[in-house]
């Protein structure tokens, strides 16, 4: 979920030029590091990004910004949270990340939710080991960010549904819908041939061969879904493209980075072109989740009220349970309608950012 998502290149940018950029983000994104006195790896700050997004999220944000801000730039503050993988797990995993202190982030005993993820996390920043991709095996747990949780929670997937995740690479939200609900069918899209390539190697990782017929991989522009395939889903997720901001914080190539925020406005065009899209693929009375990780009024509540001023044959549907019922695990914004959750990072709960919408087609 760090990563630029690009379902379609951007206009007036050439694709193949723009796959490269991101294969470049993807590899400074990882190794953006300086070594310290004591042998360990720190990322650096991108200032021009920083200054960027100090006079817009210090507007938008006001007083929270300083310490939404803290936690960004400090990567030592992150957490990670662990889904395990139902479908292959050992309880020596479980037992490990007991005795480091995780715990479940909807305990069964106290949840609303629905019973369907192990997903652990701990109050302390910490990052469980990652599992390299074996072919022929099965991992055992994911890495993500807990906030991603709330997307597929939104969806509300129901046994036997038609769900299309649009934007799907690298693939943690396929997983989490796959572990919410059995679904009819999954169609689990990415446009970007690299990041199509990772799509499918996580969910082969996650996902026994027997459930396979159960989920399609596609590499389809996700503009153009709604056209292919008008009123063929009940759900669909749209993870959309989006100035990811604990990314772009740490770009190593200030050049690179100015071009990012010039085209920054673009963004917002896309997402709404993606969500026409949605809704087409949509038939009457279906819902879509919109989400993306970043803080931007103009890429989350403004893209989601120009959809709503403009499409006639959808409704926003009301979400705020959600905050009620997790808001001892996660900090949300009180400045949003009730169809939008935005999940703010903070000391001890540093998920997010990310915006989540949520819209009925009627």
């Amino acid at each position: 979920m760090w990563l630029l998502r690009r379902p379609g290149p951007l206009p007036g940018i050439n694709p193949r030029a723009a796959a490269r950029q991101l294969r470049k983000s993807h590899s400074s994104a990882l190794q953006e590091l300086k070594t310290n006195s004591g042998g360990k790896l720190q990322k650096q700050i991108c200032q021009v990004v920083l200054n960027h997004f100090e006079k817009q999220y210090s507007k938008e944000l006001g007083e929270l910004w300083n310490s939404v801000r803290r936690v960004l730039t400090t990567p030592q503050f992150w957490q990670y949270a662990v889904l395990l993988n139902p479908f292959h797990f050992s309880s020596e995993v479980e037992n490990d990340l007991l005795s480091k202190g995780y715990r479940l982030l909807f305990p069964e005993s106290s949840s609303c939710f629905r019973p369907s993820f192990k997903c652990y996390i701990t109050s302390a920043p910490d990052r469980f080991p990652a599992q390299k991709h074996r072919a022929g095996r099965l991992k055992e747990y994911y890495l993500l960010n807990a906030a991603s949780i709330l997307a597929v929670l939104a969806l509300d997937i129901e046994n036997g549904e038609k769900v299309l995740d649009m934007c799907a690479a690298p693939g943690g939200k396929s997983i989490a819908a796959l572990q919410y609900a059995c679904p009819g069918l999954l169609q689990s899209n990415e446009y970007d041939n690299l990041r199509s390539n990772w799509l499918r190697n996580t969910l082969e990782s996650f996902i026994p061969e027997s459930l396979m017929n159960l989920v399609i991989i596609s590499q389809l522009d996700g503009r153009q879904i709604g056209n292919l395939h008008p009123e063929r889903f009940d759900k669909v997720l749209v993870d959309a493209p989006c100035s990811n901001d604990r990314s772009w914080l740490f770009s190593s190539d200030s050049q690179q980075a100015t071009l990012r925020l010039a085209q920054r406005k673009k963004l917002s065009a896309v997402q709404i072109q993606l969500l026409r899209s949605a809704i087409k693929a949509l038939h009457p009375g279906g819902s879509l989740v919109y989400s993306t990780c970043t803080l931007s009024k103009a890429e989350n509540t403004d893209v989601i009220t120009h959809i709503l001023d403009t499409c006639s044959n959808v409704l926003p549907v009301d979400i705020s349970t959600i905050a009620r019922s997790a808001s001892r695990e996660f900090a949300f914004s009180s400045d949003v309608q009730q169809h939008e959750l935005l999940i703010l990072p903070e000391m001890g709960r540093a998920w997010g950012p990310m915006y989540i919408s949520k819209l009925k087609k009627v």
